[in-house]
């Protein structure tokens, strides 16, 4: 079953009123096929269906110069139909709403998307002939209503999704690249933003279309509507996407503020785009740095590991922008960042987190935190030091994922807080120790390469901690040396002694 969109204008497509439409015999032909495509009689029937075959014999028989009769003389010639016509093939071919296109729903998507696709190629073919003909300029004047609508339908069918099947996805490949070739563009990003800087481009118009189903109401009327503005709005970067800031970020916003996780992760996607590839200063006009912060922030509370990661890229991205105009005057303590609140954040979720593959993204970013606050995360050693010790306990997988990465934390806390670090020298070192031990007596759960990798991440660690606290570990180390049998913890304690006092070491 089909769902009326709202992108539909039925006041005037299914008309052919005299004087409206062009009075000759093909732009009749097209104004009756139109009415067959929108009528709502025909919606339940084959009548649509029909009417598709009819249009595509229709453009095969049809002489190339006849489709831009009336082009830039009348309001309504042959290019105003066929944009009309087009306009009503992309709705007939897009997919119903999620719950009505669930098994055979989506499989007649397919079959309709490929029969479409089919008469857009010969469209366009009509088009690419007509460059080289005595009508030209005129065939741009005609593609200008045209480009828009089989962009949208192209996209849709293109991307790899449930209402797609092999055949509608060649297709609908086979279009955008001949869409490119009459246009005269060399890729996506050209076709949108314009070839070089006297050319407009078509990504207003391709918003414009899509405007009526990127409203809180309508936007779910569409599955497809999501998708062909995501892959739309990552197509255009720097410096042409700050003009269309107002355009994007309301869209972005509201399809990562849905209850549904994938749409939630589309949506954080769209405003990382956004962050990397609009300048600083518009995003901090009008506050709109701060409503992506709180916006994304809130995201943190959810306990869905591809979410988190998302989210965290997206803010580690945006603390640039929001920190721009801090600037630390000196005579006190220095103000909690962004990044500190995140930090503290995650740092409580860490602490007792239980599930994996969460450990494992927490885990993983990690690091970057502690690169970007630097001498400052000290304000968060204590909270640091436990999950740090909570996490290298516990086995992680084969991979060990999290427990290679917190190593990475730790060397790098050791870097940025060396002096606070002598004070824990016997609770790191056994924590240390301890995973030493565990992954030399791991008889076969891990492969080789990682224990390998964590042996010697974990040597690095205690090198580090040694030179932290002034040749002191490796006193504590002498007894252990004496009374251990195992050779791989034997190997990692005399790396740590070979290492002398004053020597350099590539890790500090």
């Amino acid at each position: 079953m089909e769902h009326d969109r709202s992108r539909e204008s039925p006041s005037r497509e299914g008309t052919s009123l005299p004087g409206e439409w062009p009075s000759s015999a093909l732009g009749q032909s097209f104004s009756q096929i139109l009415h067959r495509l929108t009528s709502q009689e025909s919606r339940r029937g084959k009548g649509k269906s029909a009417a598709v075959q009819d249009l595509g014999a229709l453009i095969e028989a049809t002489e190339r110069d006849q489709f831009f009769e009336g082009s830039g003389t009348s309001l309504h010639g042959m290019p105003e139909v066929l944009g009309q016509v087009a306009k009503a093939l992309e709705k007939y071919a897009a997919p119903p709403k999620e719950q009505e296109g669930r098994g055979h729903g989506y499989s007649e998507v397919a079959e309709k998307a490929a029969a479409v696709g089919l008469v857009f190629l010969k469209l366009l073919g009509k088009f690419e002939a007509a460059k080289n003909s005595l009508v030209c300029p005129k065939w741009k004047t005609g593609l200008r209503d045209l480009a828009g609508p089989i962009y949208i339908f192209a996209v849709t069918h293109s991307l790899e999704q449930p209402w797609t099947s092999p055949r509608s996805h060649d297709v609908a490949g086979e279009v955008l690249a001949l869409l490119l070739q009459v246009t005269e563009c060399g890729s996506v990003a050209g076709f949108l933003h314009g070839e070089n800087e006297d050319e407009k481009g078509r990504f207003i118009l391709i918003m414009e279309l899509l405007k009526p189903d990127l409203n809180k109401e309508s936007w779910k009327n569409n599955p497809a509507t999501k998708h062909v503005f995501s892959w739309t709005l990552q197509q255009v970067s720097r410096p042409w996407l700050n003009q269309h800031l107002e355009r994007i970020l309301p869209p972005s916003l509201l399809i990562s503020d849905d209850y549904q996780t994938e749409n939630k992760i589309l949506g954080v996607h769209c405003l990382r785009h956004i962050v990397l590839n609009v300048p600083a200063a518009d995003l901090l006009q009008y506050n709109r740095a701060q409503v992506l912060y709180h916006a994304l922030f809130n995201h943190l509370y959810t306990p869905e590991y591809c979410l988190i990661q998302a989210v965290l890229s997206c803010l580690l991205d945006l603390f640039p922008v929001l920190e721009k105009g801090l600037h630390w005057k000196g005579g006190g303590a220095r103000p909690t960042t962004h990044c500190d609140e995140v930090l503290q954040l995650i740092l409580t979720h860490m602490e007792p987190e239980h599930r994996l593959l969460l450990r494992r993204t927490y885990a993983r970013n990690l690091p970057v935190f502690v690169k970007r606050l630097g001498i400052l995360t000290v304000r968060h050693l204590k909270r640091l030091e436990r999950v740090i010790i909570g996490y290298l306990e516990v086995y992680d997988g084969p991979e060990e994922e999290a427990r290679l990465k917190t190593l990475e934390t730790l060397k790098l806390l050791m870097q940025y807080t060396w002096p606070r670090v002598s004070c824990r020298r016997v609770v790191l070192l056994k924590a240390l120790l301890k995973l030493i031990c565990d992954v030399a007596r791991d008889p076969n759960l891990t492969p080789e390469p990682v224990k390998s990798a964590l042996l010697e991440e974990a040597t690095d660690c205690l090198i580090l901690l040694d030179h932290c606290c002034q040749g002191q570990v490796k006193g504590l180390l002498v007894k252990i040396l004496q009374s251990c049998e195992d050779s791989k913890v034997v190997n990692c304690i005399r790396k740590v002694q070979q290492v002398s006092e004053g020597t350099p070491y590539d890790g500090t």
